[in-house]
C-alpha cells in the first residue's frame, strides 16, 4: 500500500508460525479506515475519519515492532508516525489545524486523547521524540500520500468563529477519534474472531426499522390509562407535545410540573421526531442511579428488548476477554436504537480522554437526548455542559429535550452564554399547568429542632420528613424511635440500592393500605420516586429541591390541596451543607417576594433559577464565569494560526459530575450479593461484569471511614491480585443493619459485638 517492496508487514499476529494466519498491515489500515469513514458519515466527518484510520498504526512498518510481533524486542510506540507524517503534510492554517485534530486521534488511539502541551506524553513531546529517532523504512514514508485539503474542507463548517471556534474543534476532534478507536477495536476483534472461530453478537435493529412497532405500542399503552381528571390532562399534554414533533431539530425545552407525565410525554415527541427527521437512536439520560432501573424497566415493559440499560460505574474491557453478552457489548458502542444512561456516563463519557469512554461518541450524533431532571446539572460544569449540548445540536444533527419540572435559567435571554431556546417549549402554557398540577401547598416551619419534628410525627401516621445529610436523618430516625413512634422507616444513602428498593416497595405498600408510615429521608426520593404522602416537612434547601419534594405530597392528587402540606424548615445544629447553603439563601429570597404559598408558581421559580445563575456570574472568565466552570474547561481548547492547544486529557480529569470523596463498600448480606462476591476469584470473569452486578449491593462512604474500616479489619479488598482495589467488600455483617444501613462511624474501636447503637 504504501511501498513497492515486497517484504511483508503484519499488525496482528496469529497462531501460525509461518505468518500464514496473520493479519497484513496494509489490510488492518484499509479495513480500519473504511469502518471509520462509514461511522464517521454520521456526524459528517467521514473523510477525517478515513485518514485517521490509514495511518493510525502507520508505526507497525518500523522494523522494530515487526520484531516484536515475532516475539523480539521491546515494546515499540507505533501511535506518533502516522501523527507525525500528517503533521508534515499541513500546508496551510486550516490544514495545520485538522492535522493536529488527527494527530491527537491517533497518538491517543490506545494511551487515550493527549494534552497538545505540558507532560511528557503530550502531543507535542511525543513527536518531538518521534523526529528525533524516525525509525520508519524511509521508502514507505515517501510512499504515504495524506491530501489535507479535503478534510480541512470537511471539518472547518463545524467551527464557528470567535471564541466558540477552540471548542467546536475540539468536539470535532472528539468525534474523528470515536470513529477511529471503534474501527480500530472492530477490525481487530472480528480479526481474532476468525482466528479464534468466534462470533461477537453486535447486530441491533436500526430504530426506522422498528419505529412503526415502537410507536403502536406506545400509542396502545397511552389508551390504557383509567380516564380520570389527571390522566385526561396528562393526554392533553401528551397530544399537545407529540404534536411539536413537527418542528425542526435542535434544543427544546419540556417543562412538565411533577405527575404530569413528561417521563413518556418526552419519549412520545422523541418517537414521532424520529419518524418524522430521521434520527438514529434515542438517549434518555437519567442524574439519578437510584432511579434509572425503574425508568429503563418501564421503556423494556413497552418497547421490549430494544433498550440498552447503561449505568455510570460500568466500563468496558480489552478486545477478547470472553463472558460478555450483546447487552454489554451495546455498552461500548451505544448501538442499540434506545439506550437508557445517567447524565453521569453520558457528559463524563463527552469530556473523556479514555478510547473506552469515548468509543460511544459517533453513535450520540444524529441521536435524540432526552435530559430528565435538567435542574440538576452540576452548575460547576454548566457552561462546559451547555456548550456541548450546542454542538451536538449545531454540527451533529441532535435534537436534545431539556426535560424538567422546574426549567432552570438555560436561555441565552436568561444566562449569558445560556442556549438560544426561544420558541422552542414543548409544553402548553407552562404557567396555567404549574397551577392546575399543583396539589399541594408549601408553608413555612421556621425553625425546628429535633423535639419538634418529632412531635410533628408524632401527630402525622402518615408523614415524610426530608433532611439534608445522612447524619441528621440518623439521628433524627434514633430520636424519633426512641420515643416509640410506629411506623417508622428510615431511607438513605447508607442502604445499598437493592436494599432501598425493598424499602420504597414496603413504603408504598402501607400508604396503599393505611398502614402508619413515618418515613425520615435524604433528597434521594425526590425525583423519580413514586410515593404519595398526606403531609411532609424539608429542611431547607434549593428551591428545585423544595419543588421535587412537593411532588411527593398527594402525588395522585386524591386529596384536597388545602390540606395537603409540605412544610420547610430550617433546622438548627444541622446546617446545610456549603454547597447547599447559597441556594437555601436563594430560596429565602424567593420566598421573600413571592410567599411561600407561591412558591411553586412559574414565576417563582424562574425568580430563584435567576437568582442562583446570575449571582454565579458574579466572576467570570473569559468563556462564562468561573462558578458555573469552577474548572476553566471552555479555556483549555484554544486555536489560532500557529496551531491548536487542546487539553483533552486535562478536561476529562477535571470533569466529574459528581465532586465527592466517596468511595465504595460491597455488601454481602444478602445471598444474591455473595455469589456476586465469590465471582472475585474467578480470573475469566472481566471486572466490568462484576462491577455491573455488585452496584446493586454497594454503599459509598466517606474515603476515610473506608480507610478505617479496612485498618481496623471490618473490610477487605478482594482478589486484590487479580482486581487490584477495586473492590471493598465488608467483612463484619453486622455493622450493617436493616433499620438504618451501615455504620461506620467509630471504625477505629468498634468490633462485631459493639455494633448495638
Amino acid at each position: 500500500m504504501y511501498s513497492k517492496s515486497s517484504k511483508p508487514y503484519f499488525a496482528h499476529s496469529g497462531k501460525q508460525s509461518d505468518c500464514s494466519d496473520w493479519q497484513a498491515l496494509p489490510v488492518h489500515l484499509d479495513q480500519t479506515a473504511c469502518r471509520a469513514a462509514d461511522t464517521g458519515r454520521h456526524a459528517g466527518l467521514s473523510r477525517c475519519a478515513q485518514m485517521a484510520g490509514r495511518y493510525h498504526d502507520f508505526g507497525k512498518y518500523d522494523p522494530a515492532f515487526q520484531r516484536r510481533l515475532h516475539g523480539n524486542g521491546s515494546p515499540v510506540d507505533h501511535s506518533s508516525a502516522g501523527a507525525s507524517l500528517l503533521l508534515e503534510r499541513a500546508k496551510s492554517t486550516s490544514q495545520t489545524w485538522v492535522a493536529e485534530v488527527l494527530a491527537h486521534a491517533i497518538l491517543g488511539h490506545h494511551a487515550g486523547l493527549p494534552d497538545a502541551t505540558g507532560s511528557d506524553a503530550a502531543r507535542s513531546r511525543r513527536i518531538e521524540g518521534f523526529r528525533q529517532r524516525d525509525p520508519l523504512p524511509p521508502a514507505i514514508t515517501a510512499a504515504a500520500e495524506a491530501d489535507l485539503g479535503p478534510l480541512a474542507d470537511e471539518i472547518m463548517p463545524k467551527v464557528r468563529p470567535g471564541d466558540q471556534a477552540g471548542f467546536d474543534l475540539s468536539v470535532a476532534g472528539r468525534m474523528v477519534f470515536s470513529c477511529l478507536v471503534d474501527a480500530d477495536f472492530k477490525d481487530t476483534e472480528a480479526f481474532y474472531d476468525r482466528l479464534e472461530d468466534r462470533q461477537h453478537d453486535r447486530e441491533w435493529p436500526a430504530l426506522s426499522d422498528i419505529l412503526p412497532d415502537l410507536r403502536a405500542a406506545f400509542d396502545q399503552r397511552m389508551t390504557g390509562f383509567e380516564p380520570n381528571d389527571l390522566n385526561r390532562l396528562r393526554a392533553d399534554i401528551l397530544a399537545h407535545v407529540r404534536d411539536k414533533a413537527e418542528m425542526s431539530p435542535g434544543l427544546f425545552t419540556l417543562t412538565v410540573p411533577t405527575g404530569g407525565g413528561k417521563t413518556l410525554a418526552s419519549m412520545g415527541f422523541a418517537l414521532d421526531h424520529a419518524a418524522r427527521h430521521g434520527h438514529r437512536r434515542i438517549i434518555y439520560a437519567i442524574p439519578y442511579t437510584s432511579i434509572i432501573d425503574q425508568t429503563a424497566k418501564t421503556f423494556r415493559d413497552l418497547f421490549g428488548n430494544v433498550v440498552l440499560e447503561h449505568h455510570s460505574s460500568i466500563d468496558t474491557e480489552r478486545p477478547g476477554q470472553q463472558g460478555r453478552d450483546k447487552l454489554r457489548l451495546a455498552m461500548e458502542d451505544w448501538a442499540a436504537p434506545i439506550v437508557v444512561t445517567t447524565n453521569v456516563q453520558l457528559f463524563e463519557s463527552l469530556f473523556a480522554a479514555r478510547p473506552s469512554r469515548c468509543r460511544k461518541l459517533h453513535n450520540i450524533a444524529g441521536s435524540i437526548v432526552i435530559l430528565d431532571e435538567a435542574q440538576v446539572l452540576p452548575r460547576p460544569l454548566l457552561m462546559p455542559v451547555l456548550r456541548m449540548l450546542d454542538v451536538l445540536a449545531i454540527h451533529y444533527g441532535c435534537t436534545v429535550v431539556i426535560c424538567t419540572a422546574t426549567q432552570p435559567a438555560f436561555d441565552s435571554a436568561q444566562l449569558a452564554g445560556g442556549l438560544p431556546l426561544a420558541g422552542r417549549e414543548l409544553a402548553p402554557d407552562v404557567t396555567g399547568l404549574a397551577r392546575r398540577l399543583r396539589r399541594a401547598r408549601i408553608r413555612d416551619g421556621g425553625e425546628m429542632d429535633d423535639d419538634a419534628l418529632i412531635a410533628a410525627l408524632r401527630d402525622t401516621p402518615k408523614a415524610m420528613m426530608i433532611v439534608n445529610s445522612r447524619r441528621h436523618a440518623l439521628e433524627l430516625f434514633q430520636a424519633a424511635r426512641s420515643e416509640g413512634l410506629d411506623g417508622l422507616v428510615h431511607l438513605t444513602t447508607r442502604q445499598y440500592p437493592a436494599h432501598r428498593r425493598g424499602i420504597i416497595a414496603d413504603i408504598q405498600q402501607r400508604l396503599a393500605t393505611g398502614q402508619p408510615c413515618r418515613l425520615i429521608a435524604t433528597s434521594l426520593i425526590e425525583a423519580g420516586v413514586d410515593l404519595d404522602f398526606p403531609k411532609g416537612w424539608r429542611a431547607e434547601a434549593g428551591l428545585d429541591s423544595i419543588v421535587q419534594s412537593a411532588g411527593r405530597v398527594n402525588r395522585e392528587g386524591r386529596r384536597p390541596v388545602e390540606d395537603s402540606t409540605l412544610t420547610v424548615f430550617s433546622a438548627p445544629g444541622h446546617p446545610p451543607h456549603r454547597q447547599i447553603k447559597p441556594l437555601a439563601d436563594a430560596m429565602r429570597g424567593t420566598a421573600a417576594r413571592f410567599g411561600h404559598k407561591n412558591l411553586l408558581d412559574a414565576e417563582a421559580i424562574r425568580d430563584w433559577f435567576e437568582q442562583v445563575y446570575w449571582r454565579a456570574m458574579a466572576g467570570t472568565n473569559k468563556n462564562g464565569n468561573k462558578e458555573l466552570d469552577r474548572e476553566g474547561i471552555l479555556d483549555k481548547f484554544k486555536i489560532g494560526h500557529s496551531g491548536t492547544d487542546f487539553a483533552y486529557r486535562t478536561t476529562a480529569e477535571a470533569f466529574r459530575m459528581i465532586d465527592s470523596p466517596m468511595v465504595p463498600v460491597i455488601v454481602r448480606t444478602e445471598d444474591a450479593a455473595r455469589k456476586i462476591v465469590d465471582r472475585l476469584t474467578v480470573a475469566d470473569i472481566p471486572s466490568s461484569a462484576i462491577a455491573r452486578d455488585v452496584q446493586m449491593f454497594t454503599v459509598q462512604v466517606p474515603a476515610k471511614a473506608r480507610d478505617l474500616l479496612l485498618a481496623n479489619g471490618h473490610a477487605t479488598f478482594r482478589a486484590p491480585d487479580l482486581r487490584g482495589d477495586q473492590f471493598c467488600v465488608l467483612e463484619t455483617d453486622s455493622l450493617y443493619r436493616k433499620d438504618f444501613g451501615l455504620w461506620w462511624e467509630r471504625a477505629d474501636y468498634l468490633d462485631a459485638d459493639m455494633a448495638v447503637i
